[in-house]
C-alpha cells in the first residue's frame, strides 16, 4: 500500500471566501479530487507530511537555474499548435510535459497541468514558477487568457524566445573564437613557463652563462607560475561558480553594468542589445493586448542590463504621471535619438507596436553587422597578441645562446 502523505492547502469556497486545512492522500490528485468534492477551488496545495519536507530539502541542484531561452522557444511553439488546433489545455500540457527531453520542464509541466485542471488559471499557474517561466511569458499568457487569443499571445511568446535565441546564438558564435584563442594563450604561456623554462634555466647555468634580464624575469616567473598555478585554477572555478550564481543579483548588476555599456568597441554592442530586446519585447507584449503600464513593467527585467531596466523605471513612472513614452525617453542618454523618434511618430501614428518592431530589425540587423565586423577584426589581432607573446617568450629563451656563441667567437 503506498504510503499515506498529509497536504496543507488553500482553497476558495462558494462564497469566495479563503479557507485552510490539511487532507491526508497518497498523491496530489487525491486532495484536487478531495477539494473538488467539498465544492471547493485549489489556491495552493503543499506536502507538509515529513517524506514531502524531506524531499524538498534533498532537491536536486540540477532542476534549480533557468532552463534555455530554446527549450522555452520550442514549447511555446507547440503548445500554441496545441491550443489553435483546439486540443484542451490541460491536454497539450500534458503532451508537452511527456515529450519534452528536458527532464526539469517535464517535471514543472506536469506541475502545471495539476494547477489547471483544477481550476487555476493557465497564467497564474505559470506565474507560480518563476524560475521556469519568465515574467514576460506570463504577461503575455494572462493577456491572451483575458482577450481569448491565446493561441496568438502563445505565438507571440514563441516568437520573443526565438528572436531572443537568435541573438545569442550570434553573439555565442562571435564571441567563441576570441575566448578560445585566449585561452590557448594562456595555457601556451603557462605550459612554456612550468615545462619549458627549468630546461633552459638548468643549460644555462650549466653553461656558466649570465642571462640577460629578459630571460632572468622568466626564471623568475618559473617557480611562482608553477606554485600559483593550481590556486590559480581552484580560484577560476570558484569565481566562475560564484559569478553563475550571483551575477543576476542587484548590487552586482549595479556594478558590472554599467561598466559593460562603457568598454570600448564592446560597450556599443552591448547598448544594442539591450535596445533590440527591449523594443521585440516591447513590441509583442502591445500586439498582444497587454497594458502600457503592465508592459513596462516587465520589459525592464528582460533588457538584459541594469542601467537600461533603472531608465524604463524611469519611463515606466512618467508615464503613470500621463506623459506618453518618448517623452521621457528623450531624457534619457542610453536611448539614440532615432529610437525615440520614431516611437513618438508610432504612438502620434497609433502603431507603436510596428514601430518598435521596425527599431528591433533595425538593431537586429545592427547586431548581426557588428559581431561580424568585431569577429573580423579582433581575429588578426588576437593571432599578432598570440604570436608576439609566445615569440617574445621563445626569443627571450634564445638571447643566453647568442651571448654564448659571441663569447665562443
Amino acid at each position: 500500500m503506498a504510503k499515506l502523505s498529509t497536504f496543507s492547502y488553500t482553497a476558495r469556497n462558494e462564497k469566495g471566501r479563503s479557507v485552510h486545512g490539511t487532507i491526508s492522500s497518497e498523491t496530489k490528485q487525491g486532495v484536487l479530487d478531495a477539494l473538488k468534492n467539498k465544492g471547493l477551488s485549489p489556491i495552493e496545495i503543499n506536502d507538509t507530511s515529513a517524506i514531502g519536507s524531506l524531499n524538498r530539502a534533498v532537491k536536486l541542484p540540477r532542476f534549480r537555474g533557468k532552463l534555455s531561452v530554446k527549450d522555452l522557444a520550442v514549447m511555446s511553439r507547440q503548445f500554441a499548435t496545441m491550443v489553435a488546433a483546439g486540443l484542451p489545455i490541460a491536454k497539450a500540457l500534458n503532451i508537452l510535459a511527456s515529450q519534452t527531453e528536458k527532464k526539469r520542464l517535464g517535471i514543472t509541466l506536469s506541475d502545471v497541468r495539476l494547477d489547471v485542471q483544477s481550476g487555476i488559471a493557465l497564467s497564474v499557474a505559470l506565474e507560480r514558477r518563476p524560475d521556469v517561466f519568465p515574467a514576460l511569458m506570463t504577461s503575455l499568457v494572462k493577456a491572451g487568457e483575458t482577450g481569448g487569443f491565446l493561441d496568438k499571445s502563445l505565438d507571440s511568446v514563441a516568437a520573443t524566445f526565438e528572436s531572443d535565441a537568435k541573438l545569442r546564438s550570434s553573439i555565442r558564435s562571435a564571441m567563441t573564437y576570441p575566448i578560445a584563442v585566449l585561452l590557448m594563450a594562456v595555457v601556451g604561456v603557462i605550459a612554456m613557463l612550468i615545462f619549458i623554462v627549468p630546461i633552459f634555466e638548468k643549460m644555462f647555468s650549466d653553461l656558466g652563462a649570465e642571462l640577460p634580464l629578459p630571460t632572468q624575469v622568466l626564471v623568475w616567473l618559473s617557480p611562482i607560475v608553477a606554485w600559483a598555478s593550481p590556486f590559480l585554477l581552484v580560484g577560476v572555478l570558484l569565481f566562475l561558480g560564484w559569478w553563475s550564481r550571483n551575477k543576476n543579483l542587484e548590487w552586482v548588476r549595479r556594478i558590472i553594468d554599467p561598466i559593460k555599456l562603457k568598454i570600448p568597441i564592446f560597450g556599443k554592442l552591448f547598448t544594442k542589445i539591450a535596445i533590440a530586446r527591449f523594443s521585440r519585447n516591447f513590441s509583442n507584449m502591445i500586439a498582444a493586448g497587454v497594458p502600457i503600464m503592465q508592459a513596462l513593467g516587465v520589459i525592464g527585467k528582460t533588457a538584459g542590463n541594469w542601467v537600461v531596466e533603472q531608465a524604463i523605471a524611469r519611463v515606466q513612472e512618467s508615464v503613470r504621471l500621463g506623459t506618453t513614452v518618448a517623452q521621457p525617453m528623450s531624457t534619457e542618454k542610453v536611448f539614440p535619438i532615432m529610437v525615440t523618434q520614431m516611437i513618438a511618430v508610432g504612438e502620434d501614428a497609433g502603431s507603436l507596436e510596428i514601430m518598435l518592431s521596425k527599431v528591433a530589425d533595425f538593431y537586429d540587423q545592427e547586431i548581426e553587422a557588428t559581431t561580424a565586423q568585431l569577429t573580423a577584426l579582433i581575429e588578426p589581432l588576437l593571432i599578432a597578441f598570440v604570436g608576439v607573446i609566445i615569440g617574445g617568450m621563445i626569443v627571450t629563451l634564445y638571447l643566453p645562446i647568442f651571448t654564448i656563441f659571441n663569447e665562443i667567437r
